[in-house]
């Protein structure tokens, strides 16, 4: 899950399944009951499969989800820019040593943590820039650029394009995060 309305559909149908969603947060789910049957399990994954999500049992994968849920509530939901390295926020968020992070999210996704946040900032400057909401110096600095020149070269190696080309471009072309 990564945005509102995923959340809203998961907790949607979960209760029509008749399950009783204590909190559903960005990539979990906390129901009221203890444990659950396979059966109830095949049955929420059955549901959830129809809006393109699926149930993690692996706990590498779920490790990643983790990650990828933290690194997309940072930058495209935060107020504020983080004071810390991205690799410190994980590591304190997820509670692992981020070295073992790292690993399993490459092994995982066969793509690193550092590019994943990369192209998930990117996205965030095309939705600002869609928008007109920001200058280039606010993008930056929300999302912890050293400049705007920095933060330009990442998005034309990106993106293909400069973040003034991209603005005026009509096809502009952006992805859902599930997709990066």
């Amino acid at each position: 899950m990564v945005c509102t309305r995923c959340k809203m559909v998961v907790k949607a149908e979960l209760e029509q399944l008749g399950f009783n969603p204590v909190a559903v947060n960005l990539g979990e789910v906390e129901l009221s009951q203890e444990s659950l049957t396979q059966a109830q399990t095949n049955t929420i994954a059955e549901a959830l499969a129809k809006f393109g999500f699926e149930l993690l049992a692996d706990k590498k994968k779920q490790l990643v989800e983790q990650a990828k849920t933290a690194i997309i509530e940072q930058v495209h939901y935060a107020t504020e820019p983080l004071k810390v390295n991205f690799s410190d926020y994980l590591s304190q968020k997820l509670g692992i040593e981020y070295g073992t992070l790292s690993a399993v999210f490459s092994e995982t996704e066969h793509n690193t943590i550092e590019k994943y946040v990369i192209q998930q900032k990117i996205e965030k400057v095309k939705e600002l820039l869609t928008y007109g909401e920001s200058s280039l110096s606010e993008m930056a600095y929300l999302l912890n650029y050293s400049s705007v020149a920095h933060l330009s070269a990442q998005f034309k190696k990106i993106s293909g394009q400069t973040p003034s080309a991209y603005k005026q471009s009509q096809q502009a072309s952006r992805r859902t995060l599930d997709e990066i």
